[in-house]
């Protein structure tokens, strides 16, 4: 067991202390709050009923005393830092303001500005709370089943992958495995977003933190805690929540520069107001260099960024899609080309057999007979869909033995018949060259298929044609692509030219890397980057994870993908919608718009405040409600990122019920066989 297994339950506990914790810590905020805000509208009131302005001003002088003190703490470990900022500016106006004993102002002053802060730790402490959510769908004990049948109840920190744990019907998996024993319907929205419950058998894998429906089921454990999907969902959010990209930044530098003007902006408008002729305006002076430290804090700038990207990964969550840094997110917005995997990506990774082409002078069915009885010890997947063709066609394989499977050639058994081969042409014609004809004739009628050749003794039979079933919407995902700009789409694969070239056709890509190689791969996509493509490939599969990290976009397809390309990605989609791809981009340049408006707002409001403040065109009480504008306008365009994408799960929806409601085709044995010519 690892180290993160067993450190699981402290983890956990420690995430329910430092989730309490920041409860607290907002409930105290609040407090403050109420408290100063309490004493201001006391001695505003006072004032207002006609108390001596001495004896008004001092519940003001109390309330924004406690009110300043939290910024001025945040002050101190900005300018500790070295990195003086919205708190620095924000403390420096309240403390002026009460050196010029304007009291009230300086109370409302720090009274708005407190809120604003409160408004953003209550945003942090949902986030940390949602965090906390993920972690609870996964229970702390697990049920293990022990060698004698007994049912013990130990915790998550005991459990060993191998071990077969009990799930009752309305729990949630603590473990990720696979069914061993027991059928039931599992909703995995969880993790993939996906609504409609998973049918699980023995055989089928099954992850943590999703929920057992119906049925009673006992699974042999394969990860636990931090090594499960849902533990990797974790990490990944974690991950994204303390990344920061150049963009972010470049916006906290630029905050940490317009300090320092603000700072001589507002010294030049006081002393410029302080030498005017007119006395009024220099008993204004103080009160106008305030209001220019107020209405220029970059509280708002310095938000501009982090909300959009929260929004965007909440949007992108909703359809199962894990973005594992905001760096990733900002790549994806500049893709121009993408590169497809085939198998798993472009096609479902389920072979189905499409045609039998026999030799002359053979039945089709005892070509179908001899391919099962060869291949019914096989765990290849071109061997399991031959045996699941011949269960439909009720054909039962027979009793065969010196069973032998011969690594990237076939397999060889006895059967009644003889000795029965199955497997690439190429071996069977090195071990008959008679047949050599008869293997290229079979083979032309299967073109753009994945052909299994069968052989019963010195006697080729035939031929069984398999396709790797197309994806529904892959054509109008590559179609999607390109109405968003992306230049060229490229599949790059190990399979034969042939079949690659089948289904690039049926997609419309531009290019088609065939029989590659991992390390093909990554020299293709090398190439790629080097002639300037800005790059986003897709993939499931083991030989991926080069290409997958190479990429300045990865996306892992699927929880069936392996821990390779998943570990490799920088995005892992946790169901295997391809459309999701094009959302993505679509997403990302929609995050990057949103940013961009931020950041132009935030600027554009500071600047027209500035202008304000320095000719003394809006009054010091007005600018706590200035500030918040922009505050509100920012979190306010950032949150329109959040529905992005409620569409797409609308008509998936609609797209469900349809096909739940339409009646389904049987399948006929005869097209199987095609024609003979």
């Amino acid at each position: 067991m690892s180290s993160l297994s067993a450190n699981a339950p402290s983890a956990r506990r420690n995430e329910r202390r430092e989730h309490a914790s920041g409860g607290e810590r907002l409930e105290r905020r609040l407090f403050v709050a109420l408290a100063g805000g309490t004493l201001l509208l006391t001695s505003w009131l006072g004032g207002w009923l006609g108390l001596q302005p001495q004896v008004a001003q001092i519940p003001a002088a109390i309330g924004a005393i406690i009110l300043v003190t939290p910024l001025a703490f945040g002050a101190l470990q900005e300018i500790r830092h070295g990195r003086p900022s919205s708190d620095s500016l924000a403390s420096l106006a309240v403390l002026a303001a009460l050196a010029n004993n304007l009291y009230l102002a300086a109370g409302f002053l720090a009274f708005f500005l407190w809120l604003s802060e409160l408004v953003l730790s209550r945003t942090a402490w949902g986030a940390q709370r949602a965090i906390r959510d993920l972690i609870e769908l996964t229970p702390d004990i697990a049920r293990v089943i022990e060698a004698d049948g007994s049912e013990r109840e130990v915790g998550l920190e005991s459990i060993r992958v191998g071990q077969v744990v009990r799930v009752r019907p309305g729990e949630n998996l603590p473990v990720d495995g696979k069914v061993v024993r027991g059928q039931t319907s599992i909703n995995q929205a969880s993790l993939t977003g996906e609504a409609v419950p998973v049918e699980a058998a023995p055989g089928t894998p099954v992850y943590a933190g999703t929920s057992n429906l119906t049925g009673q089921i006992e699974v042999e454990v394969s990860a636990v805690a931090s090594e499960s999907t849902i533990g990797k969902v974790e990490k990944l959010i974690r991950e994204a929540e303390s990344a920061r990209t150049q963009r972010q930044e470049l916006i906290e530098r630029l905050a940490g520069a317009y300090v320092p003007v603000v700072l001589m902006v507002a010294s030049l408008v006081w002393f410029f107001t302080s030498k005017s002729e007119s006395a009024a305006i220099r008993d204004q002076a103080a009160e106008r260099a305030i209001t220019v430290l107020v209405v220029t804090c970059p509280g708002a700038l310095l938000i501009a960024y982090p909300t959009a990207m929260v929004a965007a990964f909440a949007a992108a969550a909703r359809l199962g899609i894990m973005v594992k840094n905001t760096r990733t997110l900002e790549s994806a917005s500049n893709v121009d080309t993408v590169v497809l995997d085939k198998t798993g990506t472009l096609t479902t990774g389920k072979f189905s057999v499409s045609r039998l082409a026999p030799a002359d002078g053979v039945d089709p069915a005892a070509l179908l007979q001899a391919a099962t009885d060869a291949e019914q010890s096989s765990n290849h997947p071109l061997a399991r869909s031959i045996l699941e063709t011949a269960e439909k066609a009720r054909i039962q394989p027979r009793a065969i033995g010196e069973y032998q499977e011969i690594h990237g050639r076939g397999v060889s058994a006895r059967s009644p018949d003889g000795v029965v081969r199955a497997g690439r042409a190429q071996w069977l014609v090195e071990l008959q060259p008679g047949i050599a004809g008869q293997v290229e004739q079979a083979s032309t009628r299967i073109e753009g298929m994945s052909g299994v050749h069968v052989m019963v003794g010195d006697r080729y039979l035939g031929a069984v044609g398999l396709e790797d079933k197309l994806r529904r919407n892959a054509a109008d995902v590559i179609s999607r692509l390109r109405q968003l700009g992306v230049r060229k789409v490229c599949i790059f694969t190990g399979d034969r030219l042939g079949v690659a070239t089948r289904v690039g056709q049926a997609v419309g890509v531009d290019s088609i890397e065939a029989e590659c190689l991992p390390e093909e791969k990554h020299e293709e996509l090398k190439y790629l980057i080097k002639k300037g493509h800005r790059t986003l490939v897709v993939g499931d599969g083991i030989n991926d994870g080069p290409i997958l990290a190479s990429a300045e976009v990865g996306v892992a397809m699927g929880l069936s993908g392996s821990d390779i390309a998943t570990n490799s990605a920088g995005v892992a989609l946790m169901n295997d919608d391809l459309r999701n791809v094009p959302f993505l981009l679509e997403l990302a340049r929609r995050a990057r718009g949103v940013i961009g408006l931020n950041i132009a707002a935030a600027l554009l409001l500071a600047i027209v405040g500035l202008a304000l403040a320095a000719t003394g065109r809006i009054q010091i009480w007005i600018t706590p409600f200035y500030q918040a504008a922009a505050y509100i306008f920012v979190i306010a365009n950032s949150l329109r990122l959040v529905r992005f994408g409620e569409d797409v799960m609308d008509a998936e929806e609609f797209r469900r019920q349809s096909e739940a409601s339409r009646p389904v085709k049987p399948v006929r044995q005869a097209a199987l066989a095609g024609p003979k010519s």
